[in-house]
């Protein structure tokens, strides 16, 4: 999806900026800024769609500056069109069209009749040069420090526990303005049972997501050292070594060379060593959409012996209008039975997405997942002849969402998953109604139900979230209720809760924010509380 964000970001703002150019002005301002994104809060978002072009007034020009990637009836998530440093309450111009324009703003008649275009800065020739050529090497640094605590009170034999959580995500794209780039997300968690386990193993309570140093000497060519999940083969996982990728135009050829991560704690494991290469290819329409497509050869291993080798297929397609598709698959190549290896050709994984926006109010996903458990023959040679025998996981996922009105959102979410072996297939509904804004009070409420059956539970939940922003973006307040009401199967039993949660979020400045949420379970005999604490600034 991240990338469908960064494919519009080049493609749209030309076209929107013609587009907008005979539209009425609306001004908002900027509430709210993250290391991704940049929220505008307008009195309404009417004549505002995904890919219009927001802008700054400079000396009487208007700039483009933001590019809307979703909205709601008052507000805008955009991302950031140029180097233009905005802070909170900027003044933010839409470019309105009128609403008859709006209905055939994709037409080509529409495009050929808007002549007056926005004006724009535009440099001269030496400029341009200059300026291309100091933002290609721009340095820009953005993270995240937070720390979290996760209280736990019970009246419950094995008492209260208490847990805190670290995390740590860093950013640094050209450091000092130059080729080199530092991506980091890493999380530390103890708690007060589990310290003896983290002295041992430091990894029993620290993980790594992330951990890598980017060199690009030039714009075609780019080399990862480090821990990093590759985008192009987004289900192998982190990959631990060397990463290299070359752009040939439409073609693009990479390799890697390293380890994966400990399947236990998911430390470094050098043992478990992995290489693999990959092709990819990429089209863009004229209509400046995209397909792109990954085959990759890897080999993973276990003290230098075969641990499993196998192809592995990423597809995704944006080529038609309001349609995007996505699907992987993993054919397995080796297998060892016996201490005899051999070749086959096994599919062992199938995910496939197709997602579709019939009109601007409605939209609908469907899913669909095959897995057999993957087969490490030296990892796990203990266990093979019982995983050669397990059947596969399917499932289907199913969603829709739609917004009959203004301020009025309604969805289902529907999913089924079986294997040969349950007893019974485990089915799941969901069903939620929106209401953004309740009239006069200025609320946001949503109401859902969900409804379980599994092979050993049956039940449902029934809950109520009520929000709202109290103090223009700076303080966000939220209750919510949820009542539930299981069946154990073999147990012949009934689980009733009522589960009470009050959250308060608080922007104390512009890059430190405060959260806290307190929870109540009531469950017959006991109860249940939980408060959660977090402390976030941004760099």
């Amino acid at each position: 999806m991240k990338y469908l964000v960064l494919i519009s970001l080049f493609i749209f703002p030309g076209f929107y900026l013609n587009g907008q150019a005979t539209a009425g002005k609306e001004e908002g301002r900027v509430s709210y800024i993250t290391t991704q994104h940049v929220y505008v809060k307008f009195k309404s978002t009417d004549g505002i769609a995904v890919g219009d072009t927001l802008f700054v007034e400079r000396d009487g020009k208007m700039i483009p500056a933001l590019q809307v990637t979703g909205l709601s009836s008052i507000s805008c998530v955009c991302l950031p069109l140029s180097t233009i440093k905005l802070k909170t309450d900027d003044a933010v111009v839409a470019m309105k069209a009128p609403k008859a324009k709006q209905k055939i703003e994709n037409s080509t008649k529409e495009t050929e009749e808007v002549k007056t275009p926005v004006p724009v800065v535009v440099p001269t020739t030496a400029d341009t040069t200059k300026t291309v050529e100091e933002k290609k090497n721009k340095q820009e640094i953005r993270g995240r420090l937070s720390v979290s605590s996760y209280s736990n009170l019970s009246n419950t034999p094995g008492g209260s526990s208490q847990r805190m959580r670290y995390t740590f995500s860093l950013r640094a794209a050209n450091i000092a303005n130059s080729n080199f780039s530092i991506n980091t997300y890493i999380s530390f968690v103890h708690s007060n049972v589990n310290w003896n386990d983290i002295k041992k193993n430091v990894f029993n309570g620290l993980k790594v997501y992330d951990l890598n140093i980017k060199y690009q000497p030039v714009k075609s060519l780019s080399l990862w050292l480090g821990r990093r999940i590759n985008p192009n083969l987004s289900s192998v996982g982190a990959i631990d070594g060397l990463q290299v990728e070359n752009n040939f135009g439409k073609v693009l050829i990479g390799g890697f060379a390293g380890s994966r991560p400990d399947y236990q704690d998911y430390s470094f494991n050098f043992k478990l060593f992995q290489f693999g290469l990959y092709f990819g290819h990429i089209y863009t329409s004229k209509k400046k959409r995209e397909m792109r497509t990954t085959v990759a050869f890897i080999d993973q291993e276990n003290n230098w012996s075969t641990d499993r080798r196998f192809i592995y297929l990423q597809h995704s397609n944006a080529l038609a209008k309001n349609l995007y598709f996505f699907g992987t698959a993993e054919l397995e190549l080796y297998q060892k039975v016996n201490d005899t290896a051999g070749s086959t050709l096994n599919l062992t994984n199938l995910y496939l997405m197709l997602r579709y926006r019939v009109i601007k109010q409605l939209s609908f996903s469907v899913s669909y997942s095959s897995r057999k458990n993957l087969i490490y023959y030296e990892s796990y040679k203990d266990f093979v002849e019982r995983l050669l025998d397990e059947g596969a996981l399917q499932g289907i996922r199913f969603q829709v969402t739609y917004r009959p009105v203004r301020n009025l959102s309604v969805g289902v979410k529907a999913s089924y998953r079986a294997r040969k072996q349950d007893p019974a297939p485990s089915k799941n509904l969901y069903a939620f109604v929106t209401f953004s804004r309740v009239p006069g009070i200025g609320i946001s409420a949503t109401l859902s139900a969900t409804f379980l059956q599994t092979s050993y539970l049956s039940g449902g939940i029934y809950s109520i979230n009520l929000s709202r922003d109290l103090l223009h973006g700076k303080l966000y307040a939220g209750a919510s209720y949820r009542y539930v009401d299981y069946r154990q199967t073999y147990y012949d039993t009934n689980i009733n809760q009522h589960v009470t949660d009050v959250n308060l979020n608080w922007r104390i400045i512009r890059r430190l924010s405060l959260s806290v949420a307190w929870e109540a379970i009531f469950q017959q005999a006991y109860t249940y509380q939980r408060i959660f604490v977090n402390l976030t600034a941004r760099l």
